[in-house]
């Protein structure tokens, strides 16, 4: 009777079901790697079964590229929430990298996921259908920023948004998932409050120094805690 009212919740709620399924896997994938991931685990936290999990997503490769997709997807889809469009310049660039900075401390699942596929050399992110589309918006939103800055007399040079997105990225990625051994290696803790707003504001003060030319005194320290979170609520 129980396998039975279970099936019929599913029947009731597959998009329910593929959703626990695929947040039960990126816990899975992200804490033990591709080959370390078992899927009974992702079957059992996910209130599933084999055949349930087979059925919405398919086999334990077919289950990775899912969830590496949903994960670009997600940040993807809170960047476009971010209005870039409409802020001055250089307040749309410190805007994208207080987000990314924030956004890689929320999710360390997602840096846990991108180090893994790293170590395969992307080799399932190729198969994607997806993730190239995903990023084209993206990149031309950031093109657009630049593109006003320049034109603005805010910004010196028109740097190619994907170089400029990288550099934020890798300045904020390296900092987060090398801060264990950095910490010890520099005699502080790098994930303490303090340090990562002085991390923070030493990235918004490099980047827009590259983008303007002026140097990086010009540029405040980080906002407090209180009015970046407020920046970033949902509308």
């Amino acid at each position: 009777m129980a396998k039975a009212k279970r099936v019929l919740k599913w029947q009731r709620d597959p998009e329910g079901m593929r959703i626990r399924i695929l947040e039960a896997a990126k816990q899975e994938f992200a804490a033990h790697g591709l080959a370390g991931a078992r899927v009974d685990r992702i079957a059992a936290n996910a209130d599933a079964n084999k055949r349930m999990l087979y059925y919405h997503v398919g086999n334990k490769e077919d289950l990775y590229l899912a969830v590496l997709e949903a994960a670009y997807d997600k940040i993807r889809s809170e960047e476009r929430g971010l209005d870039l469009e409409h802020l001055d310049p250089p307040e749309a660039i410190e805007r994208l990298i207080d987000f990314t900075w924030n956004y890689f401390i929320r999710n360390p699942e997602f840096l846990a996921l991108l180090n893994t596929e790293n170590l395969a050399k992307a080799r399932h992110l190729k198969r994607s259908t997806k993730v190239k589309s995903m990023h084209s918006p993206f990149v031309e939103m950031i093109r657009t920023v630049v593109t006003r800055g320049v034109e603005s007399g805010d910004f010196r040079v028109a740097v190619d948004p994907v170089q400029l997105y990288i550099s934020i990225a890798g300045l904020c990625f390296f900092y987060l998932s090398n801060s264990a051994t950095l910490s010890v290696i520099f005699g502080r803790d790098l994930l303490k409050r303090e340090a990562r707003d002085e991390r923070l504001a030493h990235m918004v003060a490099l980047v827009l120094a590259a983008l303007t030319g002026k140097s990086t005194a010009d540029f405040g320290k980080a906002k407090p805690a209180g009015l970046r979170a407020a920046a970033h609520q949902p509308v």
